[in-house]
C-alpha cells in the first residue's frame, strides 16, 4: 500500500468567522494564509495547514480553475491539538491566561508528555501538547 506522508490539512467549522479569524491569529499568533467571507486558512509551524470554515459555507461544491472541490461541513465541538516544545508550555499557559482563555484541563502523560485544553470561541476543544504524548511524538 502507499504511504500516507502527513496530515496537511485540518479543519474546524466556525458560527462567525470574523470572531474565529481574531481568536485565531490574535490568541493564538497563527499566520494568516488566505481569507475571504466563506473560510480561512492559517499555517501552523510551516507544515500544517488550519482551515476555518463557515458553518454551512461549503455544502456546495466549489469549483475553482484547477478542478471541483467536493461540498463538507461539521457540527458540534470538534477537537485540534497543536505540537509546542516541552519549554515554551509554560509561556503558553502564561500567554492564555493573559487573554482570558481558561485552561480546562492539564494532563500529564506517561511518555512524558503535557497536555493543556482550552476552548476556541466556537466551544471546539484545542490542546497545546508537548513531546511524550504519543509513540510518535
Amino acid at each position: 500500500m502507499p504511504k500516507l506522508n502527513a496530515v496537511i490539512e485540518s479543519a474546524l467549522y466556525v458560527d462567525d468567522l470574523a470572531r474565529a479569524q481574531s481568536f485565531y491569529e490574535g490568541s493564538l499568533g497563527l499566520p494568516l494564509l488566505f481569507g475571504n467571507q466563506r473560510m480561512c486558512a492559517f499555517d501552523i509551524g510551516g507544515r500544517n495547514v488550519l482551515l476555518l470554515f463557515l458553518r454551512g459555507g461549503s455544502n456546495e461544491d466549489m469549483k475553482t480553475p484547477g478542478g471541483t472541490i467536493p461540498g463538507h461541513d461539521g457540527q458540534g465541538p470538534l477537537h485540534v491539538g497543536f505540537a509546542v516544545a516541552a519549554d515554551e508550555l509554560a509561556a503558553w499557559e502564561e500567554t492564555l491566561m493573559a487573554r482570558g482563555i481558561s485552561i480546562e484541563s492539564r494532563v500529564s502523560w506517561s511518555r512524558g508528555g503535557t497536555s493543556l485544553y482550552f476552548r476556541d470561541p466556537d466551544g471546539h476543544l484545542l490542546e497545546l501538547a508537548t513531546p511524550g504524548l504519543w509513540a510518535t511524538y
